[in-house]
C-alpha cells in the first residue's frame, strides 16, 4: 500500500483533468470515496496521475450512457477533483485505490482523445463563503443541517453526541454540506445540483430540503467506504 500526501494547492492544477466518469456516483470534496480500478483506460489514467500530480477527476455520465459507455457517452458539466491518498496494486495488475475530494470542477470542453482515458479542460470552484452579517446566519444553518443530519441517522448511543464532535463548529458551514450531501442517500440529481452550488448558504438550503424531502432514512456510507468499480 502506498500513501501520499493529501495537501492540495490550486496551481498544482493544470486545467486539464483526467476523468473517471460514473453513471450513479457524486464526488464531493472533503470526503473520500474506495475505487476498485480494472478497465484498461482507466488503469493507464492512475498510472499517469500517480506519475504526475495524483489528481482524477471524478465526473458523472449524463442520462442515455448505456449505449455508448465504451466510447465517450456525454458528461454533467460539474466534477469533483480529487487527489490519491492511497493505492494498491493487486496480482492481476489491477488497483484499490482511496481518492480524498479537494475541489469543484466546471467542466469547459474535452479534449481531442489523444490518450486511452478523457481528458477535460476544466475550471477549479470556489465556494461563496458568508461574512459579516451574514455569518451569524451561517452558524444558524449549520445548526439546523447537523439537526437534520442527526434526525436522519439510526439512533446509536452517543452517536449524536460524536456527530457534534467531528461536525460541530470545528469545521466550515461548506464542508459540513459537503460532508452530510455525500454520506446520505439522496437522489442523484439532488446530489448534482448540490455538486454545481457554489453560494454555501443556498447550498445548505437545497441540502435541508432534500433531507426533508427524503425522510426519514438513514446512512448510507459507511467507513471504509463501498469500492466503486469502473
Amino acid at each position: 500500500m502506498s500513501d501520499e500526501p493529501l495537501a492540495f494547492s490550486p496551481d498544482q492544477f493544470s486545467g486539464n483533468a483526467r476523468l473517471f466518469p460514473l453513471p450513479n456516483l457524486v464526488m464531493f470534496p472533503h470526503v473520500m470515496q474506495a475505487l476498485h480500478i480494472f478497465e484498461p483506460r482507466y488503469r493507464a489514467m492512475f498510472e499517469e496521475a500517480i506519475e504526475d500530480d495524483r489528481l482524477i477527476a471524478l465526473g458523472s455520465l449524463a442520462p442515455g450512457w448505456e449505449g455508448s459507455y465504451e466510447g465517450r457517452p456525454p458528461l454533467r458539466p460539474h466534477a469533483c477533483l480529487c487527489r490519491i491518498a492511497t493505492h494498491q496494486r493487486t496480482d492481476e495488475g489491477t488497483y484499490n485505490v482511496l481518492v480524498l475530494g479537494v475541489r469543484r470542477l466546471r467542466l469547459v470542453r474535452e479534449l481531442p482523445p489523444k490518450k486511452l482515458f478523457r481528458v477535460v479542460e476544466s475550471e477549479l470552484l470556489d465556494d461563496v463563503q458568508p461574512d459579516g452579517a451574514a455569518g451569524a446566519q451561517a452558524a444558524v444553518l449549520q445548526r439546523e443541517l447537523l439537526d437534520a443530519f442527526k434526525r436522519s441517522m439510526p439512533r446509536v448511543p452517543d452517536a449524536h453526541e460524536q456527530l457534534d464532535q467531528l461536525l460541530g463548529s470545528q469545521i466550515t458551514l461548506g464542508m459540513l454540506t459537503d460532508i452530510v450531501a455525500y454520506t446520505l442517500d439522496l437522489d442523484l440529481d439532488a446530489k448534482l445540483r448540490l455538486l454545481a452550488e457554489c453560494d454555501v448558504e443556498e447550498r445548505t438550503r437545497l441540502l435541508l430540503a432534500a433531507i426533508e424531502a427524503r425522510g426519514q432514512g438513514g446512512i448510507r456510507r459507511t467507513f471504509p467506504p463501498d469500492f466503486s468499480p469502473n
